[in-house]
């Protein structure tokens, strides 16, 4: 395969976000403030995880956009961090959107927990400090490679919709009954939006299938820091005054949310949630049945049914709950030139259309097409490339639209990916591309007997996304959510927010013309989402997939695979590391005239950009230059069989990593050998400048 062969500086921490109060109690050493409220002190032997105090730490800009609808643009902007620079590690690491989160999956990491562990642990924290993106109440996509098996499994702990849903569960109160009028005060907002969580299920899965640590170990970072607290940062805290006026509906989010004065609490603020943290603990002591069934059941099912403020209710019931399971499904797997990859199958449309785009992408040539070498922040790509990129995924977009959903209920086409990645097929979308003009939007492929479903503007937000490498081989993507930011507005008075993933359906059953959407609701089923956790691969000779080189996702709704594939293009045909590829402008389209170009990058209103957005508008291209509120993270092998990692910097995330002493690591599978030692920290780069 190509030698991905970047330089880079020998360790790292990239700054970003760092909340003092949050990274102490992970494990850092000692603040002031902590002192002060007693908290302990770490060992003077900083182990390698660890961000140092001294370093003059980032925040990203709360350069909010007033005019944001909260139900359409979930995360705000939180501007940009300029000169980020690629980490580099030896053995064990991760990238997630915050930092105290990535931070309590290194230490899981350190401590000689998998790739599986370290996932839990990411998730408890960003439960926990990032609520506005997912959490116990939410779903969650995972990709998971085990180095010992050589095995890729995708596991779908999407949420489900109730058993009692109709076709018209959320678009009357009364089924068949128009006159009844809409669920209140809106869809989203009420009830009938909330979906049977699967996070806390994912959990178990994952440690049964793959942990190595005891159950309750990731939990227990969450459960200190929920305990002692921790600061809000600029995203939660711009989320949390955009939302007041829907927080004030609901009891259990007004006594969390607001402070004394009844305003939200400001960004820096330290803040608890014992609730949360008693959670974390019964799961960590009785296993995922303890969320599943008994009170923490009972009080999600309460809040559901909640009418306070004028919410509608929905109708979950403890039946629901205790009848969830997460599916483990065959990831959508081919090849990118010479690279393997494998992305999250149905009811995700994210890994079908990624590798639909990246099949079209190869009948074309683009590593001269790619930013200057050296380019700041990665730079932006050409016009030919944003052209031929953005005219792929309209294709993909197309079939996407048209023939997927949860296939338990409405079947691919063939009955899996196979024909809609078929070579002959992809080669037809291929040649419909043509340089000079855009095709604006595209007609999803045809296929003997199998028609398409009827169509429907919909909008998908929310999300965080975990990268995981461990000791032993073995490499994970999650992809986690609870929709729109804040989720439907609803609490738990157990301390965890409740997704309205229920929106992600088709409010209307058919389109105008009476056919059926393929994507509305009916009872059990599970909501289709763009999310596309992606591991990549080394080839072997015969073109099947070796081990896992790497890994990547994003937040970002319907433009999770616009982000992806942007980032998977950077690195296979411009050989970027990772922290050009995702701080690279963000480029893309759905299957609409319009292309989506980043206002957020530092170069979107150089002569450079303005010249790209020219071109493209000359083509036809409807170019919308706007932030894009990616949350990207990458993890990749280098050429020296180090791994190299980047996260993006539209958000708060980091990366961090380690090295074991000695031997191997172990021998790759959730029974593997115990890891020897960490090794003592070498020179810390926190020039982030």
């Amino acid at each position: 395969m190509k030698q991905h062969s970047f330089s880079h500086s020998r360790f790292f921490a990239t700054g970003a976000g760092v909340l003092a109060a949050s990274l102490v109690l992970a494990g850092c050493a000692q603040s002031p403030e902590e002192a002060a409220r007693g908290v302990a002190a770490p060992a003077a032997n900083v182990p390698s995880c660890a961000i140092p105090v001294d370093d003059e730490t980032f925040l990203p800009g709360d350069d909010v956009n007033e005019d944001d609808d909260i139900a359409v643009n979930p995360e705000q902007s939180s501007g940009y961090r300029s000169g980020m620079k690629v980490v580099e590690f030896a053995d064990f690491g991760a990238v997630t959107a915050n930092p105290t989160a990535t931070l309590a999956a290194c230490r899981t990491l350190q401590a000689g927990g998998t790739a599986a562990d370290a996932l839990i642990s990411a998730q408890t924290a960003l439960g926990l400090v990032e609520p506005q993106s997912s959490g116990l109440g939410g779903g969650s996509f995972v990709v998971y490679y085990d180095a010992k098996t050589g095995e890729t499994t995708a596991y779908d702990a999407r949420e489900t919709a109730p058993a009692a849903a109709t076709e018209d569960y959320l678009r009357y109160l009364e089924a068949g009954n128009a006159a009844a009028g809409a669920p209140q005060p809106s869809t989203r907002l009420s009830g009938r939006a909330i979906g049977v969580p699967g996070t806390v299920r994912l959990f178990e899965t994952l440690h049964e299938k793959h942990g190595k640590q005891a159950w309750g170990e990731p939990f227990n970072a969450a459960i200190r820091l929920a305990e002692s607290g921790f600061s809000v940062g600029p995203r939660l805290g711009g989320q949390l005054a955009s939302g007041i006026d829907n927080i004030r509906r609901d009891e259990n989010m007004s006594a969390y949310f607001l402070n004394e004065a009844g305003e939200t609490h400001p960004v820096g603020a330290v803040i608890q949630n014992q609730a949360y943290a008693d959670t974390l603990r019964a799961i960590a002591a009785g296993g995922a049945d303890v969320f599943y069934t008994g009170e923490i059941a009972q009080n999600i099912v309460d809040s559901v049914a909640s009418e306070s403020g004028g919410r509608t209710a929905g109708m979950m019931t403890l039946e629901d709950l205790a009848n969830y399971r997460v599916i483990e499904r065959p990831a959508v797997c081919d090849n990118y030139r010479d690279i393997g990859v494998c992305s999250m199958s149905s009811p995700s449309s994210g890994g079908i259309a990624v590798s639909q785009a990246l099949k079209i992408l190869e009948h074309f040539d683009l590593s001269g097409l790619g930013p200057d070498t050296g380019a700041l922040d990665g730079g932006i790509p050409s016009a030919d490339a944003i052209h031929l990129i953005t005219e792929a995924e309209r294709l993909a977009y197309a079939d996407r639209d048209a023939y997927v959903a949860d296939a338990d209920f409405v079947p691919l086409p063939g009955g899996s990916p196979d024909l809609l990645l078929a070579p002959d097929y992809i080669a037809e979308r291929a040649a419909l591309i043509n340089m000079e003009t855009s095709m604006g939007k595209a007609e999803p492929g045809e296929f003997p007997d199998w028609d398409p479903s009827g169509l429907y503007a919909d909008v998908e937000n929310g999300t965080s996304h975990i990268s995981v490498v461990d000791s032993y081989g073995n490499v994970a993507a999650m992809t986690t959510t609870i929709e729109a930011g804040l989720g439907s507005f609803h609490m738990s008075r157990d301390g965890f927010l409740l997704n309205n993933e229920l929106t992600d359906f088709s409010v209307e059953p058919a389109d105008a013309n009476g056919t059926p959407i393929a994507n509305r609701i009916e009872a059990n089923k599970r909501p289709r989402s763009s999310m596309a956790p992606t591991i990549m691969y080394e080839l072997n000779a015969d073109g099947s997939h070796g081990a896992a080189i790497g890994s990547v996702g994003s937040p970002g709704g319907g433009s999770i695979i616009q982000f992806v594939i942007k980032t998977i293009v950077a690195m296979v045909d411009w050989n970027m590391d990772p922290q050009q590829a995702v701080s690279m402008a963000n480029v893309g389209a759905a299957n609409s005239p319009r292309t989506n170009f980043d206002a957020g990058h530092p170069l979107a209103a150089s002569d450079e950009g303005l010249a790209i957005v020219a071109d493209l508008r000359s083509r036809g291209h409807d170019v919308s230059v706007s932030a894009q509120g990616s949350g990207l993270g990458a993890l990749l092998r280098t050429s020296e069989g180090r791994w190299a990692g980047g996260a993006d910097p539209r958000r708060e995330g980091i990366v961090l990593g380690g090295a074991i002493d000695g031997g191997d690591g172990g021998d790759g599978g959730g029974d593997g050998g115990k890891p020897n030692e960490p090794r003592k920290p070498e020179r810390v780069d926190t020039d982030i400048s």
